[in-house]
């Protein structure tokens, strides 16, 4: 079921057994809106493909905005009431929001991977990839491209063989809006992303496989919870906080840019940020890590 469906019948299941008064009735949909809108930047449309990660990406984003203590528990309290509610409908496998908590001190940064935790993290996967197995080839792709072309997972997900060309290095996704933008990959993530195509991909694919680029064991497109799950599990040896998401390696792309010198505008257009204030949350992170080693490093700090 979509995820927007799930909500309107939820809200009118509240709304029909009178539990919530109009207000909070109001409040409780502004909040679902919310974690929504959220998910639809990340092409996530359908409730089966959640999972707990997903939440935890929301919850930090949500922590990381402006909303005062009291209106972010409530939106913990709305999803975590609809989640309770699509679980016993049978629309989503577990109750993804039980052990949602709030914060207690919401971060103002996202979570970003030092280039020493990354280069750690692109051998390991380069080493599994050596034994030729499909799977660990098209992991390593996919971490590279998350990172090198800072995706987001829907776009990824949906990346389809046509959109590629490997003799410009570039991609074409389709991100929020289902606006198109071109994005450059790097070396690596070409190299990783060819023999990802030409040896792993056709032992994958199948009569559901279509022209997409990532595929699942059973050859259908790779869904975004798969993604979660495959990036959680490559960065749970790397403390910090934060969710480990897709969205941490399209953090630590957009902060590196920065750090190595490039301009505001470029990182923007990259990212496919509409607004340009919200590109700039990466020259805070920046700054944040310039602190971090002048205090550290300089004689005195």
């Amino acid at each position: 079921m979509k995820v927007r469906e799930s909500i309107e019948q939820y809200l009118a299941e509240r709304q029909a057994s009178r539990a919530l008064s109009d207000h909070s009735l109001k409040g409780y949909r502004t909040d679902l809106e919310s974690f929504a809108r959220f998910l639809d930047g990340l092409s996530l449309t359908e409730t089966t493909q959640l999972g707990r990660e997903v939440l935890r990406e929301w919850l930090w984003a949500e922590a990381s905005s402006d909303l005062a203590p009291r209106t972010l528990r409530r939106r913990v309290s709305s999803v975590r009431g609809w989640s309770g509610w699509a679980h016993r409908q049978g629309l989503i496998a577990s109750d993804l929001a039980s052990g949602l908590h709030q914060p207690k001190a919401p971060a103002r940064l996202p979570r970003v991977l030092t280039e020493a935790q990354l280069s750690d993290i692109f051998q390991g996967l380069a080493a599994a990839a050596d034994t030729g197995d499909p799977i660990a080839v098209r992991d390593a792709a996919i971490v590279e491209l998350l990172y090198s072309s800072a995706l987001r997972v829907g776009e990824l997900c949906g990346l389809q063989q046509s959109a590629v060309d490997t003799a410009e290095r570039t991609l074409r996704v389709r991100g929020k809006g289902d606006k198109e933008r071109t994005v450059p990959m790097g070396g690596p993530a070409l190299q990783a992303l060819e023999r990802y195509l030409s040896k792993a991909r056709p032992e994958l694919a199948g009569d559901d496989s279509g022209d997409t680029v990532f595929l699942s064991s059973r050859g259908r497109p790779v869904n975004p919870r798969s993604v979660y799950q495959l990036i959680a599990r490559v960065l749970e040896p790397y403390p910090g906080s934060g969710p480990r998401g897709p969205h941490t390696l399209r953090h630590s792309a957009a902060t590196h840019l920065l750090d190595h010198g490039a301009d505001l505008r470029s990182v923007q257009e990259l990212l496919g940020h509409e607004s340009l204030a919200t590109t700039e949350l990466y020259t805070h992170v920046s700054i944040e890590r310039l602190r971090g080693a002048y205090d550290q490093a300089h004689p005195r700090a």
